[in-house]
């Protein structure tokens, strides 16, 4: 069963696409979004979730008052019930689009968002992982506000992803066999200060 963790809608259950669709633990979506909201950028933010299966990370943070909520996947089968869990929970602000994120971040940008969260499936090589992030830095007709965070979801058997030019980590989580990687434009006057003193949660 996957629920949302906490939020408007917190406790409420969502559908999962049938046949290999891995979401976001909520273990891990807990401590995700209490760290965003830490960082301070999830009430009002706009929000980009890719690859994003059931919908789980977006939902979670449009339940937690984010206000502009666009749900990518390849499958149409997954933006189905992406749309139903967008109608079954009753969050405004939240869409669903079917396309490879690359191919979505190759179009064009419209306001530039404050979040991307990249959960693409784990065994996703990391050629393919980098050109889905390739577009996110670009400055004419930029994808990303200042301030903006970037979030990729990997085993923790990956390696670290090839960050493009334009993008900066500043931190790393491991859960279990959960890997998250969070990361800003590195050219942000004002970037998040690096958390890497921080013990690592297991």
């Amino acid at each position: 069963m996957t629920r949302i963790v906490a939020g408007s809608a917190g406790g409420r259950r969502i559908d999962v696409p049938a046949g290999g669709t891995r979401p976001t633990s909520e273990r891990v979506r807990e401590a995700l979004f209490g760290r965003l909201e830490h960082y301070g950028v999830i009430d009002g933010a706009r929000v980009l979730d890719l690859c994003a299966g059931s919908g789980a990370l977006g939902l979670e943070a449009a339940s937690r008052g984010a206000t502009d909520v666009t749900l990518v996947d390849a499958s149409r089968r997954a933006t189905r019930v992406c749309d139903a869990n967008i109608r079954a929970l009753g969050l405004r602000g939240v869409r669903s689009a079917t396309a490879k994120a690359e191919a979505f971040l190759a179009g064009a940008a419209g306001a530039p968002v404050d979040l991307v969260l990249l959960d693409p499936p784990y065994d996703v090589d990391e050629t393919t992982l980098a050109a889905m992030l390739a577009p996110l830095p670009r400055r004419q007709h930029p994808w990303l506000a200042p301030g903006a965070v970037v979030v990729v979801e990997r085993s923790s058997r990956s390696p670290e992803p090839k960050w493009p030019a334009g993008l900066r980590c500043f931190s790393t989580r491991k859960y279990g066999e959960t890997t998250l990687w969070f990361a800003e434009p590195d050219d942000d006057d004002a970037a998040i200060e690096t958390d890497a003193a921080e013990p690592t949660a297991n």
